[in-house]
């Protein structure tokens, strides 16, 4: 008996000063992509939207941190209830936790897994945004953002990650979240535009974006904090799993945005740096949940496939006129769909598991575990979301006025513009003309 208990405290993993960097630097780049995203979705708005946009993605960081910390960690990571949800009393306020305390089976300190997984779930509602530019009250998007992640971010990520959560326990693979993440935001986005409607001018006036630098500057951002997203989710550095995703990430979002540009140029005749951004972002959804369970070869075909898919799917919207406005349905919701369902194609069962795909010889098992996966997923934040959408709107209003729209959001809901060009003209006019405040602003009709 002493000779097996000695065995086990052998076996026990010890805390690793260098996984625990490694995922410390990685929970910084992970939330470094949510400033990403605010550039990204900031350019690609009209000016007099540029800010909203902005506080859309950043007021997450401060939202969702605060209840991780107060019971949301508890929620997705505690001991399981019913496949359902979890719980744990020590992890409310991260209060009963040792500061050397490791998580169960992995050489990192909980702190260190509680702060990774909070930056996925900040940069989650936050996607959301994307497709409500422009006619959101920012309380209502506030109050939206922590009804969301605690009635559906915290229990699905719960199923997916969480021991004991039943897509977990079916076998679902999702290595770094196109379930709980992508396909869930594109699932709430179609949710809440169904109930709040299109943009004042949808499919009459041009809403192009105003700073394609900026989106550019996003997406860039974006591509180098998804390393961190992708290749942290192996939780450590030991057995060469995170390598084989930081290599996957790279390789099918470069793949994607040769894919959505090679689409443009054959359907619309011209390479755009905004599909360049749309492209390779494209492929960083694909890849989330696939890339630790294909080879780089696969890692090409699964962001070809989801370059070329989410290009064509950005279109759909024109012709079945729901308004999504920065194409959060078609790149993180296909996308999503796309990564998740080709890891039962393509997994090679030689990475992250033995789990084989049908191009490997698994056969149709595991396709059919990651469509129960996608379509629960979709199904569940697509209703969910809808409906605290609908009762938000009832109550206190989701919208801003006609008036207001077409005014500008950045003035009325934040009393500030994006640039300020007072003094550029240098004339007697330009010296004289005050900014309009919110109630004049929202008189004159933005150019």
């Amino acid at each position: 008996m002493a000779s097996a208990i000695t065995t086990l405290a052998a076996d026990a993993p010890t805390l690793s000063a260098a996984n625990t960097g490694f995922m410390l630097i990685c929970s910084a780049l992970v939330m470094l992509m949510t400033p990403g995203l605010a550039f990204f979705y900031g350019g690609m708005v009209r000016v007099k939207s540029s800010l909203n946009m902005l506080m859309m993605s950043f007021i997450s960081l401060g939202i969702v941190t605060i209840l991780w910390v107060l019971y949301g960690f508890s929620l997705a990571f505690g001991t399981d209830s019913g496949s359902l949800i979890g719980w744990n009393s020590d992890y409310v306020g991260l209060s009963g936790i040792g500061i050397t305390e490791l998580w169960d089976g992995y050489t990192i300190p909980v702190y260190v897994f509680a702060v990774f997984q909070l930056m996925f779930a900040v940069i989650t509602p936050a996607l959301i945004s994307g497709a409500l530019a422009d006619r959101v009250k920012f309380g209502a998007w506030v109050l939206f953002t922590g009804l969301w992640v605690t009635v559906v971010y915290f229990p699905v990520a719960h199923w997916v990650w969480g021991a004991g959560g039943w897509l977990f326990e079916l076998g679902v693979i999702d290595f770094a979240g196109g379930t709980a993440v992508h396909i869930n935001a594109g699932a709430a986005a179609l949710g809440v535009i169904l109930v709040i409607g299109k943009r004042v001018g949808f499919k009459k006036d041009p809403m192009r974006p105003h700073s394609l630098p900026l989106v550019m500057l996003g997406a860039g951002l974006l591509w180098f904090g998804w390393f961190g997203f992708n290749a942290g989710s192996w939780l450590g550095n030991d057995d060469g799993v995170g390598a084989v995703m930081f290599v996957n990430t790279q390789v099918a979002t470069a793949a994607a945005m040769l894919a959505w540009l090679a689409y443009e140029k054959l359907r619309h005749g011209s390479f755009t740096t905004l599909g360049a951004a749309s492209g390779a972002v494209a492929g960083l959804v694909a890849i989330t949940p696939a890339g630790g369970a294909v080879s780089p070869l696969g890692a090409i075909a699964v962001g070809a496939i989801a370059g070329l898919l989410c290009a064509m799917a950005v279109g759909l919207k024109y012709k079945f006129g729901y308004d999504d406005s920065l194409d959060v349905i078609g790149v993180h919701l296909v996308g999503g769909v796309v990564g998740s369902l080709l890891v039962g194609l393509f997994a090679t069962g030689g990475v992250q598991s033995d789990v084989a795909g049908l191009f490997y010889g698994g056969g149709l098992e595991q396709l059919g575990k990651q469509a129960i996966g996608v379509f629960a997923v979709l199904a569940y934040s697509l209703v969910a979301s809808a409906l605290l959408a609908f009762l938000l709107d009832k109550t206190i209003g989701m919208r801003v006025s006609e008036d207001d729209e077409v005014a500008g959001i950045d003035q009325v809901e934040h009393a500030e513009t994006a640039y300020d060009f007072s003094g550029a003209g240098g004339g007697a006019a330009s010296r004289s003309t005050a900014a309009p405040t919110p109630s004049a602003a929202s008189k004159k009709v933005d150019a």
